[in-house]
């Protein structure tokens, strides 16, 4: 879909201030695109206050824990007059063992994991999502891992859980939402080597986001929910 002609489109970027998020943020700047990314705390600087410095006028830094529900309300009040073309929640993260099974996971970590890859992205996606155009998109960062038929050997387990919690989670989201032209995805970035995705990766960075970028701006137009990998293939739910 084309944007309207002399406005340029913007992203509210939820986790960009390193890894995918960051990278995310530096493609839809290449093409051009104004963004306003979130960073946990402003200090010490992160990869996105340096692309800041590089895109003058063209980056607006939120601070955003999106496990403090304060700071989303706080975030969302900012935000009053806002409006943008696509809001993606990238946030989250992974245990600290990823070997254990789930019946060796403690209830700590079990807890700390799901609210801040399910439940906390989904309350950024909720209350978040009047600020996107109608004929806009609203994404989350799930995973490959998050699928529950193409789990055949197991391993990252709880991470795996928190991931298919999400996809649930938005597919209760997009069925409340038949009545709106919103595209929806849920993205699996695939296998990349990060601090989370760790030196095993099977793709870098640069073979992963450009193309999630790709499949993104595609999905616009598009209305509904999808599950979606890094090349636009469908991933079974």
């Amino acid at each position: 879909m084309t944007p309207n002609a002399g406005r340029v489109p913007t992203i509210l970027l939820i986790g960009a201030s390193r890894g995918l998020g960051h990278a995310m943020a530096e493609e839809f700047l290449r093409r051009g695109w104004h963004v306003v990314g979130t960073v946990r705390r402003h200090k010490p600087a992160t990869p996105l206050h340096a692309l800041a410095g590089e895109y003058p006028g063209r980056v607006e830094i939120e601070v955003l824990d999106i496990t403090m529900s304060g700071q989303l309300e706080a975030l969302a009040g900012r935000l009053t007059d806002r409006v943008f073309d696509i809001l993606f929640v990238n946030a989250g993260t992974t245990n600290p063992d990823p070997t254990q099974t789930i019946g060796e996971v403690s209830t700590s970590d079990f807890v700390e994991l799901m609210v801040t890859n399910a439940l906390s992205p989904m309350r950024v996606i909720e209350r978040l999502a009047k600020h996107v155009l109608p004929d806009g998109l609203i994404g989350v960062m799930s995973s490959g891992q998050g699928s529950i038929a193409n789990n055949e050997t197991g391993q990252r387990e709880l991470y795996r859980g928190t991931k298919a919690a999400l996809n649930q989670f938005m597919r209760s989201f997009a069925a409340r939402e038949t009545d709106t032209p919103r595209a929806m995805v849920a993205m699996a970035p695939g296998w990349v080597r990060t601090a989370l995705g760790g030196p095993q990766g099977r793709l870098s960075i640069e073979e992963s986001i450009p193309n999630v970028v790709d499949v993104l701006l595609a999905k616009r137009g598009r209305p509904g929910l999808e599950y979606l990998d890094y090349l636009g293939r469908t991933v079974p739910w």
